[in-house]
């Protein structure tokens, strides 16, 4: 009998442009959500309650919020939160962090924050002295539904970066930057399949406080 699939969301087209050309060994159920939360919740939240999956992905392009990271780098979430200050551990991070970085990628492991707005400047300095390592717009609505829903399911969280700090989002660099990430998001397929196969033949079984949000401290 084979596995359930994999389940991996991205908010724009050219995430699923990206993901649906790479290696994939075992092919995924790859959908798009839409930018911000409230499309993001209501989608993933429809196929978590019809379909079975054997893990969830949820990957794309995201901007960094502190020094030391280029654009092409990617940051794995090892916990994300909200705008609310509802947090969700990632069990599953060092594990996706590894087969990233097993395959030559730049990796970076740490709290990504879902915000509801693009973030600048001050925002963003503000962010990195709370913790924060990427902000994106879409992946706390994403594990909330897991949490209702489905909150044993194997998840991990990850963001290409495309914009810094220092290189903000329509700069000069931006259409550099934004190809380099594109490219990096394509060249992480097989670890995505590899990290997968591992979730689901040896299953990382969730703490009692990962399957409902905390508060952030």
């Amino acid at each position: 009998m084979s596995a359930a699939p994999l389940l991996v969301v991205c908010a724009l087209g050219p995430e699923v442009w990206a993901l649906r050309g790479g290696d994939w060994g075992t092919p995924p159920v790859l959908v798009r959500t839409g930018v911000g939360r409230a499309r993001a919740r209501r989608r993933v939240g429809n196929l978590l309650a019809t379909d079975g999956y054997g893990a969830l992905v949820v990957a794309g392009f995201g901007a960094a919020v502190g020094p030391g990271v280029e654009p092409g780098d990617i940051i794995v979430a090892d916990a994300v939160r909200s705008e609310e200050g509802e947090v969700w551990p990632l069990e599953s991070a060092a594990a996706m962090a590894a087969e990233l970085t097993g395959r030559g990628l730049r990796v970076h492991l740490g709290p990504h924050h879902t915000a509801d707005h693009v973030v600048r400047g001050a925002e963003r300095r503000a962010l990195y002295a709370t913790g924060a390592r990427a902000v994106d717009m879409e992946a706390a609505a994403v594990l909330a539904a897991r949490a209702e829903l489905r909150p044993a399911l194997p998840t991990a969280v990850l963001r290409v970066v495309v914009d810094t700090p220092s290189r903000e989002l329509l700069r000069p660099g931006t259409l550099p930057a934004g190809l380099r990430a594109w490219r990096t998001l394509r060249a992480a397929v097989p670890a995505l399949t590899a990290w997968y196969l591992q979730a689901v033949t040896e299953p990382i079984h969730a703490s009692p406080s990962s399957t409902l949000p905390q508060e952030a401290s």
